[in-house]
Order: C-alpha cells, then structure tokens, then sequence
C-alpha cells in the first residue's frame, strides 16, 4: 500500500479507535459508578414498583432520579424500546484489531520483531501476536467457568488471572519487540473485555428478556455471571489504557526487564481503579472515603519513576558533552549516523512513515521529526533496532539546534 494512503488509514482508524473507546469506557465508569451509588429506596411507591436502588443526580442545571429494578418492573411490562450498551465496545475492539493489522501486522517485520529479543520470522511473529489474543481469551474465561461460582470465587478467578497476565506480560515481552509487547498485552486485556461482552453479559441480558416476556421467572445466573464479567472489565479498564499509550514512552519499554514495568504499570492503574469504585460505595454507606488502593498505586508509579530515572553521568562525561554541545554539528557528522541508524527504514526503496533520508533535501525537509523522534522523544529507530547510542542522539540534537544544516 502506498505510504501516503496507509498514514490516511493509520489516522482515521486511531480516530475512530480513540473516539469509540471513549464511549466504551464512559459508559463502563458511569454505570460502574451508578451501581455503586445506589441506596434502598425511601418511598412506599418506590418499592411497590420494585425498585432495589435509587440514586439523585445533578448535572447541567438538571436533577436525575436513576431507578434500578430487581429484576423488570413490577408496576409495567417491560417496554420493547431498551438501550443496550454493547456497540461501543464491539466498534472499540473493531477499530483496534484493524489499527493493529495496519500498523504492526503489514509492518511484523519492523514492529513485531526484535531479532535481539527472538529471532524469528515475520509471519510466525504475526501467528503468536494473534495466539495471544485468541489463547488469554480462552484460559481467562476457563478459569471464570470452572472457579466463578465456586466459595470465595471471585478471590481464586482474581488470583488466577492476576498470575496469568504476569505470565503473558513476561513471555510477550521475551518474543516481540517491546513496543509491540506491551500493546500486545493492552490488546489482550481489552480482547477480553469485548468478549465477555459478546459471549457472556448481552446474551445474558438476552435470555432474561425472553424469559420475563414469556411469563417466566429468569435464571438467576444470568446476572450473576454478567455482573461477574463486567467487573473484571472494570479492573481490566485502566491497565488496558497504559498499555496503550506506553507505545508512545521508549524508556518503558526498551530495558532488559520491560515485563516488570509493564506488570507494575497494570497493577498501579487497577489499584488506582479499585479506589474510585470502593469510593462511590463509601458515600453511599457514609464512610470515609478509602484512598489506600490509590496511594498505593500511586507509590508503584512513583517508584517506577525512581527505578527507571537514567544514571547521572560521570564527571568526564558531563564535561565532554558540555564541550560537544558548544560546537554544532555539521552535516558532514549527520550523514554516516542516518546511514548506519536511520537508512534501513528511509530510503529510496523503503520509505517508513512516508519518510526518506538518502538526499540532503531530503534531509532538510525532514529536519524536525528527525530532531523530535530521535534526539527528543527517543522513539527511532523503533526498538533501537539499529543501536544508536546517546552520543549520536546528541549529535543529532547539536545539528538541529544548530540550524540543520545540509551543505
């Protein structure tokens, strides 16, 4: 595909993603936050309509009044016109895969692959990254089908899973490329998320409609089961999100124990997550607000940051780059750095991005995002995969700021 138009299809579906995991996710914290923001009805009339919860809300110069039944309305038949909650996230993981597909699946060979990592082929890459959506998929919900709805399930399901993805983070992170690990886990979450949706809690609301309309008292399991997936969801919500965007952070995922990161980076958001629900319970039931989950995730991220924080350099080194940074340089220097670290991708042949460096006009128009992906932001070469070092970085930051010169 011609670059120009697949930077078109790269931007519309990221769009599109972004747009429709926002719904998905907007509509997931605020029923999440209704059904834990509801209080036993007060009035007779309430209750004889078969109401189990109620919840007053002001927004936009209006008042709510949320009303959530045991099961169907006592006092009405259930009415044909229902809103369902379910296009958001399928549209979400649609948009997703096919940003995926254009991004990293055209592209395994770059994106996928780090041969310092695993050396392997292209599509045996592309039939793993896939595995990985389809295989967490089936052992997350395994485990849900055989320890859901045993004793004290909920905590052996939690445990389990928690194992599993420390498992799946640390093997993906020891076969792809670490940025394409930590989407690949991000992905994998939010696989999962969309299926119990599709498996589990919509044709579970299904059968409890057909059985209410038909006369007939529903299984209670329905519920239980839907309510037990969208839970997990809830807790899968934040970790997806970091795995997303950690694409964008190099240092996150380029050191030898990128696993680790991403698994604390997960456990921080679902910490932090855990806190807003419990908080919403807690006005309700008039206690403290219980912020010890997000200070305690906060504390992983802080101690992230401290971990990852680059050494300072030596006295020689600092006194070197002082001296280098007082003298620009010229293109002359430039050249056999973009030749050896940037040419493999930028060429007249292949031309990542809809980018080329083989001619010095070529250069010059490229000048800013080579400064900006190089020198600021450290994400090129992608996986470093050409080893350029931090003195070359530096050298590419002395000839931008010097004026990019090209003569």
């Amino acid at each position: 595909m011609d670059p120009y138009l697949l930077d078109w299809l790269n931007l519309l579906l990221r769009w599109a993603h972004v747009i429709t995991a926002m719904a998905w996710i907007g509509a997931s914290f605020y029923f999440v936050m209704l059904d834990n923001s509801l209080s036993a009805p007060e009035h007779e009339d309430l209750k004889a309509k078969g109401v189990d919860g109620e919840m007053w809300a002001v927004h936009g110069g209006g008042f709510y009044h949320s009303n959530k039944y045991r099961v169907a309305p006592l006092w009405r038949p259930l009415p044909q016109n229902l809103h369902w909650s379910y296009w958001e996230s399928y549209s979400t993981w649609l948009t997703g895969f096919a940003l995926f597909t254009v991004l990293y699946l055209f592209n395994a060979g770059s994106f996928l692959v780090d041969k310092s990592v695993f050396d392997w082929s292209p599509g045996a890459a592309i039939a793993a990254s896939l595995g990985f959506l389809v295989g967490f998929w089936l052992i997350y919900d395994g485990i849900c089908r055989v320890f859901g709805e045993r004793p004290k399930g909920d905590l052996i399901v939690g445990t389990l899973v928690l194992v599993f993805v420390v498992f799946a983070s640390w093997l993906a992170c020891h076969l792809f490329a670490g940025r394409a690990a930590f989407l690949l886990v991000g992905a994998m979450l939010a696989t999962a998320m969309s299926a119990n949706v599709f498996f589990w809690i919509i044709p579970g609301q299904r059968k409890v409609i057909e059985q209410l309309r038909a006369g007939q008292s529903p299984d209670p399991v329905h519920g239980l089961r839907g309510k037990q997936r969208s839970v997990h969801n809830t807790y899968f919500t934040l970790p997806v999100i970091v795995a997303m965007l950690s694409n964008h952070y190099g240092w996150l995922y380029q050191g030898p124990n990128n696993w680790v990161v991403l698994v604390l980076l997960m456990l921080a958001g679902a910490l932090i997550r855990h806190s807003f629900v419990a908080r919403h319970k807690a006005h309700v039931e008039g206690r403290r607000t219980p912020w010890e989950q997000a200070v305690v995730g906060t504390a992983v991220l802080v101690g992230l940051a401290l971990w990852l924080a680059p050494p300072p350099p030596s006295a020689e080194t600092q006194a070197a780059r002082a001296a280098a940074a007082l003298q620009p340089a010229g293109y002359a220097e430039l050249r056999p750095v973009l030749d050896q670290r940037c040419a493999m991708c930028h060429n007249a042949q292949v031309q990542q991005k809809n980018v080329a460096l083989h001619t010095p006009e070529l250069v010059a128009q490229h000048a800013q995002q080579i400064y900006q992906q190089v020198a600021v932001l450290k994400l090129m070469p992608m996986n470093n995969a050409t080893q350029i070092t931090d003195d070359e970085r530096e050298l590419v930051r002395r000839w931008f700021q010097g004026g990019a010169p090209v003569k």
